[in-house]
């Protein structure tokens, strides 16, 4: 438990440090994680620069590495041979001497310091009698030409050297005024006659000018390093823009395409493999382009079809009517079984001509050409009126409740009045008798019109498509009120040109609520529906069905009149 415990602290240690440290860094490297993400540029520059650093910086550590210790090891070599050769001249220079008393020593000393001194390629001498040997009174006091020596022998090189071999020690050689110098010290050892015993010779060899030479190896290299990066970085920058233009070609020209240009083409860019690519992308735009002028010209072919027919069968249509109406005029002088075939030929009239203008009107919202005459309308006034007339053919109660949208709003009240007649004569048409109810509501931004009805309802699938043209959830259901089947079509439309939303909650065996919501200005383009798509008396958390949500529709082209 004790275990568990303490990789639970460490864990939530180590995410609190994880979070401060994305915290700390998210300034500086956030911009450049997003640029990370969205730039196969950035990527590519990032990488190889990296890449390229890391050889440069591999390759310069190895070259300085391996010059200084070529340098060092020249210099190291030199210095014991020199120190040999000035050894051994010292030693013959004491062997010719027959020097015994005080100041005989004395005298010696100072010539075999001389010559050394001369012999050698360094001027810092050191002599000094090897501790450890029995008193001799007249043996010369140690003697050195340069102050910086004497401190840096070390006790460890005194040892080394009381075998009679020669040795050498790297020192750090400290001048006057506090300035450390890279050395080395030769440490041997020379005998003295008289009994004056063994004394140690050091000859130190000062490096500062190999430290130097290797210092400006260094900044050579580094210098080289930078200007290579720096090369490198250009190189890399000018390769990629020139490996990545055919891509950025192909993205301006697809993004062109996209926005409507359909004359737009890749250019080639002299090399076999991309230009089969701007030969294949550029074909393709003008398949697609051929395609989409073939589509526009059917569907304005079909538009203007449409109207045209919607057109000519007006007169026979008006012809046929005016038959109707005489042949209803005399009713008395006909059979019971030839008046209902009149009635029922009045009434198909009826309906074709409805249907016709129906035609026309989704005709006009194909093209394009629909013009909105908006007026200011108080939207509960206009409910009520459409309520009040389609009353009779409920079997049920239409009820009005007005929360607000007393507010007059700019709209075209003849398209709103057709919208919620048509919902509501749907309520009648699949409200099996029920009560139905109107909403009104109204905030800052939007104004809202429900109709709630509690009859057979619709499943998911029905609701999905219940504002399809000539759709119908049961084919085999008679009509009541004799639609065209357009009209919920015809209701989304009238809807988005006023820049608002039809959408619909519905479900099996609880009925229908519809919603329109519009916004109360042109300028606003982003509100809420005041009033729920789902209805109050659904329970809460139940699975529901609905259609519309808050997508606006595709902007179409509207030129709208106040009166």
């Amino acid at each position: 438990m004790a275990r568990v415990r303490g990789r639970s602290r460490s864990s939530a240690v180590l995410r609190r440090l994880r979070l401060r440290w994305i915290r700390l860094t998210q300034p500086v490297l956030g911009p450049f994680r997003a640029r990370w993400r969205r730039s196969l540029m950035v990527r590519t520059m990032t990488i190889t620069g990296l890449v390229t650093g890391f050889v440069v910086l591999v390759s310069g550590v190895f070259i300085i590495t391996s010059v200084g210790g070529d340098l060092y090891s020249s210099r190291r070599d030199q210095a014991l041979q020199d120190s040999a050769r000035a050894t051994l001249a010292a030693q013959r220079w004491i062997d010719a001497s027959d020097a015994s008393d005080s100041g005989g020593l004395s005298t010696l000393t100072g010539s075999v310091r001389n010559a050394v001194r001369d012999t050698s390629a360094s001027q810092m001498v050191y002599l000094r009698r090897q501790p450890g040997q029995a008193a001799f009174p007249a043996a010369p006091p140690p003697s050195s030409t340069n102050p910086m020596l004497p401190p840096a022998v070390s006790t460890e090189l005194s040892r080394a050297i009381a075998d009679g071999t020669q040795h050498w020690q790297p020192v750090t050689f400290v001048a006057d005024d506090g300035t450390p110098s890279p050395g080395i010290v030769v440490g041997s050892t020379l005998a003295f006659p008289a009994g004056a015993g063994t004394y140690e010779l050091f000859i130190g060899y000062n490096l500062a000018d190999t430290q130097d030479t290797l210092s400006f190896v260094q900044r050579t290299l580094l210098i080289a390093g930078a200007a290579m990066m720096a090369f490198i970085g250009v190189l890399v920058w000018i390769m990629t823009r020139i490996v990545f233009r055919p891509i950025r070609a192909a993205a301006d020209t697809s993004r062109r395409l996209a926005s409507g240009e359909s004359d737009a083409r890749m250019p080639r860019q002299n090399d076999e493999h991309f230009d089969v690519l701007s030969d294949g992308f550029n074909e393709m735009a003008e398949t697609l382009q051929a395609r989409i002028r073939e589509l526009d010209q059917l569907s304005e072919m079909q538009q203007r079809f449409v109207s045209d027919v919607s057109h000519e069968l007006r007169t026979p249509l008006t012809t046929i009517r005016l038959a109707s109406e005489v042949l209803q005029g005399s009713a008395g002088e006909r059979e019971p079984g030839q008046q209902r075939a009149v009635e029922v030929l009045g009434a198909q009239v009826q309906r074709f001509e409805s249907l016709l203008e129906d035609l026309l009107e989704i005709s006009r919202y194909d093209a394009g050409r629909v013009t909105l005459h908006t007026e200011a309308t108080n939207l509960v006034s206009l409910a009520r009126e459409v309520v009040d007339g389609l009353q009779p053919l409920s079997k049920g109660v239409i009820e009005v409740r007005a929360l607000g949208g007393y507010s007059p709003v700019d709209v075209d009240a003849r398209r709103i009045r057709r919208i919620v007649s048509n919902l509501v004569g749907n309520a009648i048409e699949h409200g099996e008798g029920g009560p139905i109810v109107v909403s009104i509501d109204s905030s800052a931004s939007a104004v809202a019109i429900t109709v709630r009805d509690w009859g057979i309802g619709m499943s998911e699938s029905d609701a999905e498509h219940v504002f399809d043209r000539f759709w119908r959830a049961d084919p085999s259901r008679k009509r009541t009120l004799g639609g065209t089947g357009l009209g919920l079509a015809i209701a989304r439309e009238d809807a988005a040109v006023h820049g608002g939303i039809l959408d619909v909650w519905s479900r099996l065996g609880e009925g229908s609520n519809f919603r329109l919501t519009l916004p109360r200005r042109d300028s606003v383009t982003d509100f809420m529906s005041p009033l729920p798509l789902v209805p109050e008396d659904v329970a809460e958390g139940d699975d529901t069905r609905s259609t519309g949500g808050w997508l606006h529709r595709p902007w179409r082209r509207v030129r709208k009149e106040g009166r």
